[in-house]
C-alpha cells in the first residue's frame, strides 16, 4: 500500500506555482475544506465521505471486511472520528470536517500508526504530510536538525514523542487528532490504551481472553491478506511470527516464507521456522545477511524524521529488499511488536498486579508461576513482587546517560500521551503500555518506496484485545505470552507452542562491533554529535579502550549513537 499525501493549509495556500509543482510530480487535489487542500498520488487508496471528509488509507469492519464506499459506514449522528475508532480499524489518516464548525478540520491518525503523519504549522499555515521529503522538494521546508530532540532521544532511548528530530516538524502520534482552524492548531488524544485496561472491561476469565485474542489476530491477518495477496512473511522461528504465518493457512494470500541467516553461531532459527513451513506445506527460503551488509554510514530514507534505522536495521533491510526485488514482492508481514502486545514482561509486575487485583489468595499462584518462568526460588519471586508493590514512585522511562555530555545528562523528559498513567494504574499495566510506546520508534524505520511492512500484531483490534488481558494471565503456568500460546494452540506446531527460548542477533551485533570498532570510534569522535556538544569525548575514548565480557551488551550504546550520527549527517545533503 503506497500512500503519499500532502495537505496544505492556510489562507491562499497553495500558491499557483506550488500547485503546478505538485501536478508535475503527479499529485492531484482530491479534497478541500474551508482553507485546506489535500494532494495525493494516484495510487494512494482513499475513501471519500461526502460532506464529512476523506480517509487516506484502508479501513475494515470489526469482522474484517474492507470498506470501499461511504455507505458501508452506516448511519451515525455523532462525530465521524469517534465512529471510526469504535466500529472500524485499519491503517489510515482521516481528514474530517467538524459538522458543528465547518471551518475546523480534524486529522485523525489510527491507533496503529500504519500511515505516517508529520506536520509543520505556524498560525494555522503550513503542511501535514505522510512524507516530509514532499515538503522539502516543493520548497515548503528546509531540513534543519533539532539537536535538543536528538539529545532527548539519546537520553531517553526508544522514547518517541510528537517532537521529531527535524526543527519545527512534529509528528501526529498514533491515536491522536490534530485540530486545525484559522486560529491555530491543537492536538488531542482520541484513543488511549488506558481505556482498555480499566477494571470494568478487562477480562476475568482466561478462556474469554484467549477467545478474544484469537479472534482479533486471525481477523486482522485474514483481512490484510485478502487485500495484499502476494506477500513475504519474515519468519523468525519465534512465537509471534509463527502465529502470523499460521493464520495465513486458510487465506487467499500467496505467501513466501523467508528466514534470515547470519554467519554466527546461535542466530540460525531455520529449524524452528521449518516447523511452521512444513506444517503449512511451503518451502522456507533462506535470506543471508553477511558482515558485508554492515555499514556505519548509509543513506537513510528521505521520509525519516527521527534517527531510527540502525546498523542492524540497515543490514537486514538491504537483505529483505533484495529478496523482495528478486521475487517481485513489495509487501512484507512480520510479528514485530509481539513481545509488547503479548505482554512479554521480564519483571515481577504481573504478580504485583495479581495482588492488587485479587488479593493475597490470587497472588500466590501468580508468584509461583513467576518463579517457574524465571527459574528462581519461590522466595525470590515473592521478594521481588513485594519490592514492586512497595515502590514509592511509579515506573518512569529508562534513562541512559552514558557517553553523553553533562548538559545532556540534565535533560528533562518530554511527554508522550500514553505514558500519562492514571494515578492508581497497576505496575504491570504501566510496563506493558510503556513497551507499546517503544514499538513506535521503529514503526516506519524499515519502510521504503519499494517495501511495505505490515505488523498485524500492532493493529487496533489486536492491541485492544490484548490490553484487556491482565498481566498475570500472560504468565500462567510459568509460560511467557501464555494467552497467545493457548489462543493458537490448535494451529501451531508443538515445537513452537512449547518453545520458551528466543533467538538473538546479539552474536552478530557483537561481531559487527568488533570488526568495525575503529571506524565507529572515528565516526563518533569526528562527527556532528560531538561537534554539537552532545557527547563526552573523554568517556568515549575510555569506552572504546574497554573490552566487554561475553554477556555485557554495553557496546550496543555505540550503535545507538551511530544511528543518531548517521541520520544527522544524512540531513545535510538531502534535498527531497
Amino acid at each position: 500500500m503506497n500512500i503519499r499525501f500532502l495537505l496544505l493549509t492556510g489562507e491562499g495556500h497553495p500558491s499557483p506555482l506550488c500547485e503546478q509543482d505538485l501536478q508535475t510530480i503527479g499529485m492531484q487535489c482530491r479534497f478541500s475544506s474551508a482553507y485546506s487542500r489535500l494532494f495525493l498520488t494516484p495510487d494512494t487508496p482513499t475513501l471519500s465521505v461526502p460532506g464529512r471528509g476523506m480517509i487516506v488509507g484502508k479501513i475494515f469492519t470489526q469482522e474484517g471486511r474492507a470498506v470501499t464506499d461511504a455507505c458501508s459506514l452506516g448511519n451515525f449522528s455523532g462525530r465521524l472520528d469517534d465512529h471510526l475508532l469504535h466500529h472500524y480499524w485499519g491503517e489510515y489518516v482521516a481528514l474530517l470536517i467538524d459538522r458543528d464548525n465547518p471551518h475546523e478540520l480534524i486529522i485523525l491518525r489510527d491507533p496503529s500508526g500504519g500511515v505516517p503523519c508529520v506536520y509543520a504549522l505556524r498560525n494555522g499555515h503550513g503542511f501535514v504530510t505522510s512524507d516530509v521529503s514532499l515538503a522539502v522538494e516543493l520548497g515548503l521546508y528546509r531540513r534543519q536538525v533539532d539537536w535538543n530532540s536528538i539529545a532527548h532521544g539519546l537520553h531517553f532511548p526508544y522514547r518517541r514523542t510528537e517532537r521529531t528530530a527535524l526543527l519545527g516538524v512534529h509528528e501526529l502520534l498514533p491515536g491522536c487528532a490534530l485540530n486545525l482552524s484559522r486560529s491555530g492548531a491543537s492536538v488531542s488524544v482520541a484513543w488511549s490504551p488506558w481505556n482498555f485496561v480499566a477494571r470494568n472491561i478487562r477480562h476475568n476469565d482466561p478462556h474469554a481472553a484467549t477467545d478474544e485474542v484469537h479472534k482479533a489476530v486471525s481477523t486482522v491477518v485474514n483481512a490484510m491478506a485478502t487485500s495484499d495477496r502476494r506477500i513475504i512473511v519474515q519468519l523468525s522461528g519465534g512465537l509471534d511470527s509463527s502465529i502470523i504465518a499460521s493464520c495465513l493457512r486458510d487465506t487467499a494470500a500467496n505467501p513466501m516464507f523467508c528466514s534470515l541467516v547470519m554467519p554466527v553461531d546461535g542466530t540460525d532459527e531455520r529449524p524452528y521456522a521449518r516447523l511452521v513451513t512444513d506444517m503449512l506445506g511451503h518451502e522456507l527460503v533462506s535470506v543471508p545477511v553477511g558482515f558485508e551488509n554492515v555499514r556505519i554510514d548509509f543513506p537513510t530514507p528521505p521520509s525519516s524524521v527521527v534517527p531510527a534505522m540502525g546498523i542492524l536495521h540497515h543490514a537486514t533491510s538491504k537483505a529483505w529488499d533484495e529478496i523482495g526485488t528478486a521475487n517481485g514482492i513489495s509487501t512484507f508481514y512480520t510479528g514485530g511488536g509481539g513481545d509488547s502486545v503479548f505482554c512479554y514482561l521480564k519483571t515481577a509486575a504481573p504478580a504485583a498486579d495479581a495482588f492488587r487485583e485479587r488479593g493475597i489468595t490470587g497472588a500466590i499462584p501468580t508468584i509461583s508461576h513467576l518463579s517457574v518462568l524465571h527459574q528462581c526460588t519461590l522466595w525470590k519471586a515473592g521478594r521481588l513482587t513485594l519490592k514492586k508493590l512497595t515502590r514509592k514512585s511509579p515506573l518512569s522511562w529508562k534513562v541512559d546517560r552514558s557517553l553523553l555530555s553533562l548538559d545532556v545528562r540534565a535533560m528533562a523528559e518530554q511527554p508522550h500521551p500514553w505514558v500519562n498513567a492514571p494515578s492508581r494504574a497497576l505496575p504491570g499495566d504501566r510496563e506493558k503500555i510503556n513497551d507499546l510506546v517503544g514499538t513506535q520508534l521503529y514503526a516506519h524505520a524499515t519502510q521504503g518506496p519499494n517495501r511495505c511492512v505490515r505488523r498485524p500484531l500492532l493493529s487496533q483490534p489486536v492491541m485492544e484485545a490484548c490490553l484487556k488481558v491482565p498481566t498475570w494471565m500472560w504468565i500462567a503456568d510459568g509460560r511467557n505470552r501464555a494467552i497467545a500460546r493457548d489462543a493458537f494452540a490448535d494451529i501451531l506446531p508443538d515445537g513452537i507452542f512449547a518453545r520458551r527460548s528466543k533467538g538473538s542477533y546479539s552474536g552478530y551485533i557483537a561481531t559487527a562491533y568488533d570488526r568495525n570498532k575503529v571506524q565507529i570510534r572515528e565516526f563518533l569522535l569526528e562527527g556532528k554529535l560531538r561537534a554539537n556538544g552532545l557527547l563526552d569525548p573523554v568517556a568515549l575514548s575510555k569506552f572504546f579502550a574497554s573490552d566487554f565480557a561475553p554477556r555485557d551488551l554495553s557496546y550496543t550504546r555505540a550503535f545507538d549513537l551511530c544511528t543518531a550520527e548517521n541520520w544527522a549527517r544524512n540531513q545535510a545533503h538531502k534535498v527531497g
